[in-house]
């Protein structure tokens, strides 16, 4: 799966999602580090990339309606250290099957995923 970090994410997340078979790259890999969430966004349209970022701008569903992207991980916990995202990153991808993804809007926290799926028309 092609994925895109935010910045507000350590960037070792690469190595994890590596492990597991997936391809990562970084906002700041792209000098995107900074931009306003508009040219991230741009970024992970064109490149057809899901992201993944802890920044709320991108959890309006009403905005980034499922089924219109390439889908959207926003990890919410409550004390997020790179250690913390990096066990829980490694725990998703031990038990989730993230390709199914593809279109969502995800939200992980310590102990939950929600998963809002494209609606059928």
């Amino acid at each position: 799966m092609l994925i895109k970090l935010d910045e507000n994410l350590p960037a070792v997340l690469t190595n994890v999602l590596a492990e597991f078979g997936h391809e990562a790259d970084t906002t700041p890999q792209e000098g995107l580090a900074g931009h306003p969430d508009r040219d991230i966004w741009d970024a992970v349209l064109k490149a057809g990339r899901f992201l993944c970022t802890q920044d709320l701008d991108f959890s309006d569903i009403r905005r980034f309606v499922p089924g219109t992207h390439p889908g959207i991980l926003l990890i919410r916990l409550d004390h997020p250290s790179q250690k913390a995202l990096v066990q829980r990153l490694h725990q998703i991808l031990q038990t989730e099957e993230i390709e199914t993804w593809k279109g969502c809007f995800v939200v992980a926290t310590e102990h939950k995923i929600r998963i809002r799926r494209p609606t059928a028309e």
